[in-house]
């Protein structure tokens, strides 16, 4: 990161429906749905705006120290940064989890907590801009925000063993296994042969309508209904839908690899067996 000569480091943190925050060299920002339980000396504290339920009290921490400035996950949950890496063969995301930290280049990043707001039409990504600057730090830090301190939820999911569980794992598995290059997402002939593989019964998804009806209900769970893309006025070609509703339920960690694993492992243990 260059040192610019005569400039501080100034951090502007923005949000819809929330005031801006700005730190300066040695300061911190505490974020979350109820983030003031956690507050010390020296550091601020921001509630972040219409949380769902299953969005942590404390999801992260922002720290600027010198020239560096540090995002610290704190979250149970999941989210995604974004606009990290501008540089050839950078990573295009990043996803975070408990304990991650990551050093914010200089310009914005856009931190996603994925259906972490609340809205009139259901959940949705909660988009917070964290934008790093070289100039003065003359601009006071914002207020606390004040909010409730009740208990953190479940976030969304599916049941483990449903159908639509297994159909996502299907669905999911280029990503799950590391094949991020996937041509394309399965078809609904592979999903039902995946499907039947591990579990044997298969919810007569043989039915190729069958498999496109769990897939919209996966869609539904994964993005919410505001920004389903299976609702939106003028979706693209369903294969597209399809990629977006595999990465994105991966992203959630509605499946995950270990799920996957688990699946595999019993399949061949039956196939051993009998």
């Amino acid at each position: 990161m260059p040192e610019l000569s005569g400039a501080m480091t100034r951090v502007v943190v923005r949000g819809a429906g929330m005031a801006s925050v700005v730190l300066g060299p040695g300061e911190r920002l505490l974020f979350g749905r109820a983030p003031q339980f956690a507050r010390e000396a020296g550091r601020t504290a921001l509630a972040l705006p219409d949380c769902a339920p299953h969005v942590s009290r404390l999801v992260g921490e922002l720290v600027v120290d010198g020239d560096t400035v540090t995002l610290n996950w704190l979250g149970s949950g999941e989210a995604q940064l974004s606009g990290l890496f501008d540089a050839p063969g950078g990573a295009r995301r990043v996803i975070l989890t408990r304990s991650m930290s990551a050093l914010l280049d200089d310009g914005e990043s856009q931190l996603v907590l994925l259906l972490g707001r609340r809205t009139g039409d259901g959940l949705a990504d909660l988009v917070i801009s964290i934008d790093v600057q070289r100039d003065r730090a003359d601009a006071p830090a914002g207020p606390d925000t004040p909010d409730g301190g009740d208990a953190t939820a479940e976030g969304p999911r599916l049941t483990r063993g449903s159908r639509e569980w297994f159909v996502a794992l299907a669905l999911t598995e280029p990503w799950l296994d590391g094949r991020d290059d996937y041509p394309r997402p399965p078809s609904n002939r592979e999903i039902f042969e995946r499907v039947r593989y591990w579990n044997g019964y298969t919810w007569s998804l043989d039915r190729s309508q069958r498999v496109d009806d769990v897939i919209r209900t996966i869609s539904s769970i994964a993005f919410g209904p505001r920004d389903d893309p299976y609702l939106a006025q003028h979706a693209g070609r369903l294969q597209n839908i399809r990629f977006a509703v595999a990465r994105r339920a991966a992203e959630l960690r509605l499946v995950t690899a270990k799920d996957l694993a688990e699946v595999e492992r019993a399949a061949r243990d039956r196939d051993q067996n009998s």
